[in-house]
């Protein structure tokens, strides 16, 4: 079972921040559907834009893509979206780290420092960005054509998502670290939403803040989850519902979803309502 630390903990035991580093710069030299070009591209561009926003599936939809991501992250995903053995096992246990972007450290540091520091020991971080269409070229999904990278970097309402130099990394633009939501804004959202609809509307509020607040490819659907802070900022709203579900508040997506299935992924919403079937949970942070 994955065990989701926030990132705060786990900075402060170096070799677990090591392990996730690791792990990622092995995810992203994998080049096929269980790599993270793969993943990146299945949330936005260049393959048809899945994610569903503005919908009671989103906070289902997105569990499905961290669970599959955090399989493949542990070197567990096998084809057809099946779990296998570990291929790396010093990474079988590797779980997303959450970003508690409300927190007092949050507040006055903003980015995790695991996540901002550009280079680690004279080399790329591979937390810090990543770049566009890494995957081969014989796949037909995860790769950008030079033509769509060449329309986000000249079209004004895109700018400043990639670099204008090859290859295309991801960039970010960051507001003031007090700027990002706040504690009591969680406190309401938790202890005052009553129906599904109104906490999930809530929730992707405040997850549209953080995106917006990170700026750059963050700031854009076709490219945000080609930035590694997406992975640890959308496990923090699968927390918060999480925590939710197991508040008196609590209420199940409405019962006509329950069967939809959360394409791509051979899921269905009912299938993802408990976290602890699906193999994995969140510790209770020491520091967030």
């Amino acid at each position: 079972m994955a065990i989701r630390l926030s990132i705060r903990s786990l900075e402060q035991s170096s070799p677990s921040v090591e392990v996730l580093r690791a792990a990622y710069a092995n995810f992203k030299s994998i080049t096929d559907e269980r790599g993270f070009d793969w993943f990146a591209a299945t949330h936005g561009a260049p393959t048809p834009i899945w994610c569903p926003h503005g919908s009671p599936l989103f906070l289902p939809w997105h569990r499905a893509f961290l669970y599959y991501f955090e399989l493949a992250l542990q070197t567990r995903l096998g084809p057809r979206f099946t779990e296998v053995a570990p291929a790396r096992p010093e990474f079988a246990d590797v779980g997303l780290p959450w970003w508690d972007w409300a927190s007092d450290h949050s507040h006055t540091v903003g980015l995790p420092q695991s996540y901002a520091v550009a280079q680690v020991g004279g080399e790329p971080n591979p937390m810090a960005s990543s770049e566009i269409g890494h995957s081969s070229s014989q796949l037909v999904s995860g790769v950008w054509s030079d033509l769509l990278v060449n329309i986000v970097r000249t079209n004004p309402q895109l700018a400043g998502l990639i670099t204008d130099t090859d290859p295309p990394m991801t960039l970010r633009d960051p507001d003031d670290p007090d700027e990002l939501p706040r504690q009591s804004t969680i406190r309401n959202v938790l202890m005052n939403m009553g129906t599904f609809t109104d906490f999930t509307t809530s929730v992707e509020q405040m997850h549209d803040d953080v995106h917006v607040w990170v700026g750059g490819a963050m700031s854009s659907v076709p490219t945000s989850a080609y930035d590694p802070i997406f992975w640890s900022h959308h496990c923090m709203i699968d927390r918060l519902w999480h925590i939710w579900q197991n508040s008196s508040n609590a209420m199940n997506p409405p019962p006509d979803l329950m069967d939809t299935v959360l394409a791509p992924f051979p899921l269905t919403v009912a299938q993802v309502l408990d976290i602890d079937r699906m193999g994995y949970e969140y510790a209770v942070a020491a520091v967030a």
